[in-house]
């Protein structure tokens, strides 16, 4: 199901007035990528891109098409590990934060 432009919309003015939600946003679209959970890790980057720097500025800072980053990030999309690390480690950058892996056992 396709997401309604009000709900991008309300995306977008929660991420730039609420910089806990945006740093949710990242840490849960890497966590899910993971967890193996691709389809939702991707998703939720892309909202986090959309409501944030936008595919212009990527396309700009990779010199790549923003429409490469699209599909990348869509649900068909099938980024190279290379692509989806670099995209992840600016994003991470310009949020100014790092996140990191943990190990723990599972149950």
């Amino acid at each position: 199901m396709a997401l309604t432009k009000d709900f991008k919309d309300t995306i977008r003015a929660r991420a730039q007035r609420d910089s806990t939600f945006r740093k949710a946003l990242l840490q849960g679209g890497a966590e899910c990528l993971l967890a193996g959970i691709d389809i939702t890790g991707k998703a939720v980057l892309r909202d986090y891109i959309n409501a944030t720097i936008g595919f212009e500025e990527l396309s700009r800072v990779f010199d790549k098409s923003s429409k490469s980053f699209m599909r990348m990030f869509g649900p068909k999309g099938n980024p190279q590990a290379s692509n989806l690390f670099a995209v992840i480690h600016y994003l991470q950058e310009q949020e100014g934060i790092h996140l990191e892996v943990k190990a723990r056992k599972v149950a």
